[in-house]
């Protein structure tokens, strides 16, 4: 095997300090073949799909595959902008300030690189940038609150694996999650806190998080904790009573049961209950994209 190598290392300058900051990822453009690629490249990682490998590959190539690109290209061309896709164009742009600001408060040579868990750029393209300026110190930051095997597992599966080819594996530190920090809570109310300000305070507060098979929370995931326990501490720091605000969940695939109580059935319910005001919070994502427009039914 022929290990990814830094021959050209200078040994004499101070040892760089990178920030792998990483999101789930988007085509490379809103069209169909785009997105087989990038659906196919998504849905064949085990921490996404736990099924016996042969069976699932036959169900992607058989009835995925062949339908659901085109669906999902129709989808994303209503949020593409003419900068791209959001996510990227938004975490490129957290990327840049979060650099600044590191680079004003830390003496230390500190770089920060975008990689996308699927789709580009990928992990191995941002590990080897950081690489190629000098980092031997590498902080990869997966910008999920809170911790899922399937996002954040998945994110250093992906490292984890790129590292393996590597002939000087740098020291490797990993952010797990976030969802209880003081100051993260502090933003996220105070940007909820923002809209009401501007459009009126709503009826209600729905907390809408991703999804994910029920299974996977029973097997020992935190996520639906985790979700929860964002939610219950933004409410505490916006003073919002109990009847004020409630949790749910989006983006369901395949039949299976995932996580309740459905975010579409949730509104569906509070419409009928009388709620004719209701605000949509996402924080289960840190930059606009096309999961949190599935929110809002």
């Amino acid at each position: 095997m022929k290990y990814f190598g830094q021959p050209n290392f200078q040994h004499g300058e101070v040892p760089a300090v990178g920030v792998l900051l990483a999101n789930l990822g988007t085509p490379d453009a809103p069209d169909t073949p785009s997105l087989r690629r990038y659906l196919r490249e998504f849905l064949l990682d085990p921490r996404v799909i736990e099924m016996p490998r042969a069976l699932w590959w036959t169900i992607l190539h058989l009835f995925v595959l062949p339908f659901r690109p085109a669906k999902s290209a129709a989808l994303y061309k209503k949020v593409w902008t003419a900068e791209g896709s959001p996510l990227l164009v938004i975490t490129n742009r957290q990327a840049a300030a979060l650099q600044e600001v590191l680079r004003r408060e830390i003496g230390t040579p500190v770089h920060v690189a975008v990689a996308m868990r699927y789709g580009n750029p990928s992990v191995r393209s941002a590990l080897r940038e950081l690489a190629g300026k000098g980092c031997r110190r590498i902080l990869v930051f997966p910008l999920y609150p809170q911790y899922a095997a399937v996002t954040t597992g998945s994110t250093i599966d992906a490292v984890a694996a790129e590292l393996t080819t590597w002939r000087w594996v740098p020291e490797i530190r990993t952010i797990h999650h976030y969802h209880d920090d003081p100051a993260y809570i502090r933003a996220l109310a105070a940007s909820i806190r923002e809209v009401g300000e501007r459009e009126g305070e709503p009826e209600k507060l729905l907390f809408s998080f991703h999804g994910i098979p029920k299974r996977y929370f029973l097997a020992g995931d935190p996520y639906f904790c985790e979700s929860h326990k964002l939610a219950r501490l933004a409410a505490t720091e916006l003073q919002l009573p109990r009847e004020r605000w409630a949790v749910s969940f989006q983006s369901l695939f395949g039949k299976e049961e995932w996580l309740k109580p459905y975010t579409d059935k949730t509104i569906t319910a509070m419409a009928r209950s009388g709620i004719r005001r209701l605000d949509v919070v996402c924080p289960g994502f840190s930059a606009d994209c096309l999961e949190i427009g599935r929110a809002h039914v």
